[in-house]
Parts: structure tokens; C-alpha cells; sequence
């Protein structure tokens, strides 16, 4: 184990990354903000702001980005249904999933499915998870459709 830096600005980093690192490994567990801020002894306000102005995006949005990769992962394999896939990576509600996987993916968990299973044939699961990868919010086309 490595001591603490003394640094404040880096002190705050190392308990940031800590966040990521337990949102990349928890995933599938029910997670919130305030558990997070908790263990790394910060107020979730103070977590959700500097974790945006790290990262780019919220605590929650990285979480739910984790959770539709691994959701795209399995939905690839086609053995599972989209409700089994929502509840493996951690989701409670299937309508939070689907439209949290529509906006990042760009077409519903339903969608992604059946073409991932028509294009991903004979691809490595290694190489196909890179090319389907999702992407951020931010990153997203723009279907003509509004959201609001």
C-alpha cells in the first residue's frame, strides 16, 4: 500500500479514482452516489462535482455507462432476454435501461440485439466488443428525434 500524497489536488484524485475503480468493479451492485461519497469520505455534491470536472460526465453516467457496455456484451451473446440482461448489470427498471441504452447506444437493447447478432457473426468477442462499443452522450448522432 502507498502512502497518501500530500498533496490535496492529488490526495482528491487518488479518492476519485477510487470512485471509478469501485463503479468499474461494483457495477452490477446497487450503487448511488451517496454510498460513494460515503466511502471515500466526501459529500456526494462535493463527489458529483469534482468527479464531473475530472471525468466529464457524473458519477451516475459513468455507472450507467459501465452497466450498458456490459449490457451490449451480453445482448451480443443472444442467450439471454433484454429484462434478464437489465437485471444482470444492475438495473431495477427496465424503462431506465432502455432509454439510457437507446440514448448511448442509439437504438433500443431489443434492436442492438437482434442486429449484433446478425453483424457481430464470426467476429472475436474481443474485437467485436471494441467496434460496438458505446458512446457518450455527448458523442451521440443525432437521429432527428427530440428527447424533450
Amino acid at each position: 500500500m502507498t502512502a497518501e500524497p500530500r498533496d490535496p489536488r492529488l490526495r482528491e484524485l487518488v479518492l476519485l479514482r477510487r470512485v471509478r475503480d469501485r463503479i468499474d468493479r461494483d457495477y452490477a451492485q446497487p450503487l448511488d452516489v451517496e454510498a460513494l461519497a460515503r466511502s471515500v469520505h466526501l459529500s456526494a455534491g462535493h463527489l458529483s462535482r469534482r468527479f464531473r470536472a475530472v471525468y466529464g460526465e457524473s458519477p451516475y453516467s459513468y455507472l450507467m455507462t459501465r452497466r450498458i457496455e456490459r449490457a451490449m456484451t451480453l445482448l451480443r451473446r443472444g442467450d439471454l432476454s433484454v429484462t434478464d440482461v437489465c437485471f444482470a448489470v444492475g438495473c431495477s427498471s427496465l424503462g431506465t435501461f432502455s432509454t439510457r441504452f437507446s440514448e448511448l447506444v442509439g437504438m433500443s437493447p431489443s434492436a442492438y440485439r437482434r442486429l449484433a447478432a446478425e453483424d457481430g457473426r464470426g467476429l472475436p468477442g474481443c474485437v467485436a466488443k471494441q467496434v460496438m462499443r458505446p458512446v457518450r452522450n455527448r458523442e451521440a448522432r443525432r437521429t432527428g428525434t427530440s428527447l424533450a
